[in-house]
């Protein structure tokens, strides 16, 4: 098959390539010219799709990638996967209607067009799908096909890769769901059909806002269990002993990338809108797990406070700057607000990450720094936030003179737990 895949970010590019290691000819579309020149050139951004891989596509003439959406050349199923971020609370779907319009105009007839970005149910059927047939000139259903598939991508999760993790599949009738299936059954090991469009996207949602409630629980849980005197991180480890009507989560410095933070507030935009109430859950999950952040400074300072030191004037390194252990995604990062409250506070901050290498998005004028002993040494308090594999934790508990643990990695005289 012709494929395009309209994003190439940490859902497209992945998909992108492995659709192109199975045999179909595909050409990664997106709006950012640096990041199609890095692609071109073999270098790839995303942990779960190797450089290797991604040249070896490249080599074999499989996979191409293009900035200029005039050089979209035709197609048989173009899969949209761009963001859908929030602005005010409320779902910004530019990216998605720009997407719909760009591949609508190269839509021909015979040909499939899935949505991928997570979003409110009904946007497939009432927004892409008008898009698409206005600029095409064709009709949906009667000359080409459109269907919905959230993404799974769970990166740096070597235990479920893309094509190991189930794929949900919908289309707008029996025809389209027949085309979409056919299509992520050559690129996925397992596909789940429902029955519509709608389920699909709800099916989305409701994952992450599964997660999202469950972590704001035991984040509130490890605020409250601490002036009981009793540490929330045992009890979890004991909870989880149970084999059955139990899932682990644990605490963090609040949630981060392009799931939890916006996702269930997609769901419950809509819900307000359509039901005219709020999602209760979900506000207060959103609530918890976005105060996680001042939490984490108030301790801080507490332990501050204790050795008679103030957060102003003093020096902070701050282990890890991505939202997720071993990666490089630091798309809405708990460990940014944390920085940013510091600074706002006096504080000289540093922060260290071998994973993200670049600061797109780290929006703070915080300083880089590498975790060597005599930057851990000389600091003043450090914060681990995201408990990366390569730091090295024996030197942070051999010359740190107080450590802020947030992810219970770490035990000793100089570590609190968050």
């Amino acid at each position: 098959m012709d494929v395009v895949v309209a994003g190439q970010g940490y859902v497209g590019l992945p998909l992108a390539v492995r659709a192109a290691e199975v045999g179909h000819r595909v050409v990664g579309y997106d709006v950012d010219p640096q990041r199609v020149q890095q692609l071109a050139a073999g270098r790839s951004y995303v942990e779960d799709v190797a450089s290797a891989r991604l040249r070896a596509v490249l080599e074999s003439k499989a996979y191409r990638v293009i900035a200029d959406a005039d050089a979209l050349p035709p197609y048989d199923v173009a899969v949209i996967t761009v963001p859908t971020p929030l602005r005010d609370g409320v779902p910004d779907l530019t990216c998605v209607e720009s997407c719909a319009q760009t591949i609508g105009e190269h839509l021909r007839p015979g040909a499939t067009v899935v949505l991928e970005s997570t979003t409110y149910p009904g946007t497939t059927e009432e927004l892409v799908l008008p898009i698409l047939e206005k600029a095409s000139g064709l009709t949906a259903g009667a000359d080409f096909h459109v269907g919905f598939s959230p993404e799974r991508i769970d990166p740096g999760n070597k235990a479920w890769p893309f094509e190991k993790t189930p794929k949900v599949v919908s289309g707008i009738d029996a025809a389209s769901l027949d085309v979409v299936r056919s299509f992520y059954d050559t690129v996925v090991e397992i596909t789940i059909t429902v029955s519509g469009t709608k389920v699909a996207e709800l099916t989305k949602l409701i994952e992450n806002t599964f997660r999202h409630v469950n972590i704001a629980l035991v984040n509130e849980m490890a605020m409250l269990a601490r002036p009981l005197g009793v540490s929330a991180w045992e009890a979890i480890d004991a909870a989880a002993s149970k084999p059955f009507g139990y899932m682990r989560f644990t605490p963090g410095p609040g949630v981060g990338g392009h799931c939890l933070p916006i996702d269930p507030s997609l769901l419950s935009w809509k819900v307000e809108r359509a039901a005219g109430v709020p999602f209760r859950f979900v506000d207060l999950a959103n609530d918890v797990n976005a105060h996680m952040p001042d939490y984490v400074v108030r301790r801080l300072t507490e332990a501050f406070n204790t050795r008679r030191m103030a957060v102003r004037g003093s020096r902070v390194l701050l282990l890890g700057l991505a939202y997720k252990a071993n990666t490089s995604d630091a798309r809405e990062s708990p460990s940014v607000r944390v920085a940013e409250l510091l600074l706002d506070l006096g504080a000289e901050v540093r922060g260290a990450d071998p994973h993200v290498v670049d600061d797109i998005h780290i929006n703070t004028p915080l300083t880089r720094v590498i975790a060597t002993a005599e930057e851990i040494a000389a600091s003043d308090a450090v914060v681990l936030l995201t408990d990366h594999a390569e730091f090295d934790y024996e030197t942070v508990l051999k010359h740190a003179p107080y450590v802020l643990d947030c992810r219970n990695r770490l035990s000793g005289a100089n570590v609190e737990v968050l």
